[in-house]
């Protein structure tokens, strides 16, 4: 009996549209089903809290996206996608009314942080960038011997401690420290755990050094609209509004892929799993959860250190013992008294995103996982200490705790955004141990989400791999 399609797709994040293009780009017929009214996944923007002012859902800043080969084979600027590019890359304020500053430029980088650290910086960041191009690629491509294995060692040595011990054996001054830990923070891990948060802030730093940590012109939205412009030019299909909840309600087709997390896996297509892969599924670990605040303000925020204001990403957190502490009480299950907060201004940069003179800030801390208290008294509380008189520039504000987090993305469980525990364990055997991470017992189905290689990101590998594996099976 012939088949509908040659693949059917659920879920429409960057992974789900990367799957669907790279098989469409194979000239297979492709469908991506999607609940929502359009896709995107948790890369979206919406109006609101105020009429005009248009706030990413989650993903705001994309130092992965310009560094991940299948994007680079896009061309997505052909389908309308644009890239903004702030004057400081991320700025890191400090009590002293200082901040540590990342530009694009890797020279300027380390000279702001002084003869000393700046010399450390360069070692441990020059050669790496000069091999940047083929670490991403191995880094974010199939497992196989690498490109450059010497880059990769190199790499792989910095990357072997905590961050904790990293910072604190290779920089002495506070703001070398802070920049890091700021970084290493994105793990969403105690920043005492070796090899991932370190990693993870090494990756993100050499990022900003290749490519810069560049904003979508008119929103997150931009990013899976042209996505799915490509995938259209090819004869793909979308279908929006189409909430799944068993395999059977998809049309017939040679291979399924989930861009959904592996317990929606588990449950969505639990009658063609094993029950022992069902259970491996159903034991796969999330971690924290977030807590966000979209923001309608009359001005920009007035940070008392003027690199703040120019900077597109701003890392609220002071020192990087307050935010080592503050991500260790979140794995402990507290609520941080001093959370670090990561905030994103788009509108300065880009004026699509408020009414004329207005502004956007986009905030969010890290909470334990499930977690439904209201954290906007703390989040604020740090921002005004480095940004005095903030909180009169507020207009209007809108919250979304872990539990609406995930009422609005069920990949996003316990609130958790990043697809899963980002330690060594769950990164060697993500989303189960498997020697194909993206197939599953079942011969058509297969996972392209975030909860599998290479993890978090917009960067749409996930889902290039997984229709690899489809494309793969049958030439």
């Amino acid at each position: 009996m012939s088949k509908e399609y040659d693949a059917v797709i659920v879920g429409s994040g960057p992974n789900g549209l990367s799957a669907a293009i790279t098989l469409a780009r194979e000239g297979r017929k492709v469908l991506v089903v999607e609940k929502h009214h359009t896709p995107g996944g948790g890369t979206r923007t919406e109006e609101g809290p105020l009429p005009g002012y248009r706030h990413d859902v989650c993903s705001a800043i994309y130092p992965m996206a310009l560094c991940s080969p299948f994007f680079q084979s896009l061309g997505l600027e052909k389908f309308g996608l644009e890239w903004i590019w702030p004057d400081v890359q991320l700025a890191h304020p400090l009590d002293d009314g200082c901040a540590a500053v990342m530009y694009r430029s890797l020279s300027e980088t380390a000279a702001r942080l002084g003869k000393k650290e700046a010399n450390t910086y360069r070692k441990i960041f020059a050669p790496l960038l000069e091999k940047a191009d083929s670490l991403f690629r191995n880094f974010m491509g199939p497992p196989g011997f690498p490109q450059s294995p010497m880059a990769v060692a190199r790499f792989g040595l910095n990357a072997l401690p905590s961050a904790s011990l990293f910072a604190h054996s290779r920089f002495s001054s506070p703001t070398a420290r802070a920049l890091f830990g700021g970084n290493a923070a994105h793990s969403i891990l105690p920043l005492d755990r070796p090899l991932t948060t370190n990693a993870i802030g090494l990756m993100l730093m050499l990022a900003c050094h290749k490519n810069g940590w560049p904003m979508a012109k008119g929103g997150a939205g931009s990013i899976p609209l042209a996505l799915r412009r490509c995938l259209e030019s090819l004869g793909g299909e979308v279908q929006c509004n189409r909430q799944i909840s068993t395999i059977d309600e998809l049309p017939s087709a040679g291979a399924y892929l989930f861009d959904t997390g592996p317990h929606a896996l588990a449950e969505i297509a639990k009658s063609k799993l094993p029950a022992g892969y069902r259970k491996r599924l159903l034991n796969y670990r999330y971690g924290p959860g977030v807590f966000k605040i979209d923001y309608a303000l009359s001005e920009p925020v007035p940070w008392a250190a003027e690199e703040c204001r120019l900077a597109g990403t701003v890392h609220v957190g002071g020192s990087f013992a307050e935010i080592a502490l503050s991500e260790k009480e979140v794995w402990e299950g507290k609520h941080p008294q001093r959370p670090f907060v990561l905030t994103a201004q788009q509108s300065v940069f880009d004026p699509s995103r408020a009414p004329a003179g207005k502004q956007t800030l986009w905030a969010y801390c890290h909470v334990p996982s499930g977690s439904t208290r209201d954290m906007t008294g703390a989040i604020e509380d740090q921002i005004e200490r480095f940004a005095p008189g903030f909180r009169d520039t507020i207009l209007a504000r809108k919250t979304r705790n872990c539990a609406e987090f995930e009422s609005y993305n069920a990949n996003f469980t316990g609130g958790d955004i990043i697809g899963g525990v980002t330690d060594w364990k769950q990164l060697l055997a993500r989303p189960v141990a498997r020697i194909r991470p993206h197939t599953t017992p079942a011969d058509d189905i297969y996972i392209c989400s975030a909860s599998s290689p290479p993890g978090a990101g917009v960067h749409g590998m996930c889902g290039y791999r997984a229709a690899l594996e489809v494309v793969n099976k049958s030439r």
